[in-house]
């Protein structure tokens, strides 16, 4: 009696999250990662996932923040799943090799299982060793759920991510279960959270997302840092001053290259007395250009900050900002800048930001950007910033899964003060954000 009554309530449980009983072990919990581009999302230039063969499969776009207690309770869930399915067995292993529509073979019917496993494709497709548009839009949905973009083919690092055992999945929901619980205090209501490893920005007011936003974030070996900080002012057409350590470690390098490169990209060499001088007085073949500022003119087509500085509170020297290479935004790898945040559709996300302050509408916003001048504004109130590192969460009947980029899981939720990250220097503020090209 008792035994049936806890595969009710599981199935209630299951029901409850949208899974249906047939994909019980896994439910329909999914990882949905709508990355940007050209389709439509309200104002925002974002993809639109479609999902032809099968409208239940879709993922759709999550209103429900990251950091809240609605996502730490269903995160509770689906560990309660995974370890019931972990402890039948699991998923099975797909094979190596590319798989699309009209493929056919026993590597189908084992991708077909794993779909199945997890709550990618409905059990009722059956066993068809033909790849058909039912498992693409599982597929897609797979991928969707694992930050891969959504090409319905099965490729090597769609694979790869079918072959993370359930075990490995579920010891990684419990690690981010503790970072979840960390945030789940009041965090203000209006506030701002950035997920380092699913590259992703989400603006939030009243318990619920306004907005989203890819990111760019820190390289594996000049990692974003994760902190609590406040958004204090947005700098229109800002300069871009040159880190030390971007000198050292790209403008030096750079200019040995090509000896044209900070002219072409309208950097000037400042000396210690506020003069500006040639690049060609300097030895690049030494260290010399370290005595020397670099300052970019302001220019959103060639400045590395784009159109867009929004200044944060912080030791590290980190930032936001716009960028002039919008092509990042497409690609599933967003992991290219030094330490500082690249936002997408930067306009709508300072919109948000200058809310509160009086006169600042997106009609303003556009005019201080076209103008071409220096203009700095102060938030009026600053706004809460969290910067995070959360891997693997649950969110409105969808369990997501994102790449460890800095290896943190298996260090029990290290954060800014771990290898790679930017740190404070002899209590000075060093930014370090790269070129963008």
């Amino acid at each position: 009696m008792l035994k049936s009554q806890n595969l009710l309530s599981r199935r209630a449980f299951a029901r409850s999250l949208g899974w249906g009983v047939a994909t019980l072990a896994t439910a329909r919990f999914t990882d949905a990662f709508a990355a940007p581009a050209d389709g439509q999302w309200g104002n925002q230039a974002e993809w639109v996932q479609k999902y032809d063969a099968d409208e239940r499969l879709a993922v759709p776009r999550a209103t429900t923040p990251l950091l809240s207690q609605a996502t730490v309770a269903q995160t509770e869930q689906a560990i309660a799943l995974y370890r019931d399915l972990a402890s039948r067995g699991g998923w099975g292993v797909v094979p190596a090799g590319s798989m699309k529509v009209g493929s056919r073979g026993n590597n189908v019917v084992a991708l077909r299982r794993r779909l199945i496993a997890s709550g990618d494709l409905d059990a009722s497709t059956g066993q068809s060793p033909v790849f058909d548009s039912y498992v693409e839009a599982g597929v897609k949905r797979f991928q969707a759920r694992h930050g891969i973009g959504t090409t319905g083919v099965v490729a090597q690092q769609t694979v790869q991510a079918l072959n993370v055992p359930t075990a490995e999945r579920l010891r990684q929901l419990e690690t981010n279960l503790v970072r979840l619980r960390s945030f789940s205090g009041n965090l203000g209501a209006r506030h701002v959270i950035m997920n380092i490893p699913g590259a992703e920005v989400q603006t939030v007011e009243g318990g619920v997302i306004q907005t989203h936003h890819a990111a760019g974030v820190g390289k594996i070996d000049r990692q974003s840092p994760v902190m609590q900080a406040k958004a204090l002012e947005i700098n229109f057409n800002p300069f871009w001053t040159v880190p030390a350590s971007i000198i050292r470690k790209d403008l030096i390098p750079k200019m040995q290259a090509d000896p044209n490169y900070l002219t072409d990209n309208k950097i000037r060499v400042i000396n210690g007395s506020g003069q500006e001088v040639s690049p060609q007085s300097i030895n690049w073949n030494s260290m010399e250009a370290t005595n020397f500022r670099f300052r970019q003119d302001p220019g959103g087509d060639f400045n590395s900050l784009g159109f867009v500085r929004i200044n944060i509170a912080n030791p590290y020297g980190v930032y936001m900002h716009d960028t002039p290479a919008k092509g990042i935004f497409g690609d599933d790898f967003r992991f290219v800048s030094s330490g500082c945040v690249r936002v997408q559709n930067v306009r709508d996300y300072v919109a948000w930001l200058l809310k509160d302050n009086p006169g600042w509408d997106r009609n303003k916003i556009d005019e201080a950007i076209r103008s071409g001048q220096q203009v700095s504004v102060k938030l009026t109130p600053a706004v809460p910033v969290y910067w995070v590192y959360i891997t693997a969460w649950a969110n409105e009947g969808i369990v997501q899964f994102r790449e460890d980029i800095y290896k943190r899981d298996g260090a029990g939720g290290a954060v800014a003060s771990a290898k790679g990250a930017p740190k404070p220097i002899n209590g000075q503020v060093v930014s370090d954000e790269d070129f963008d090209e």
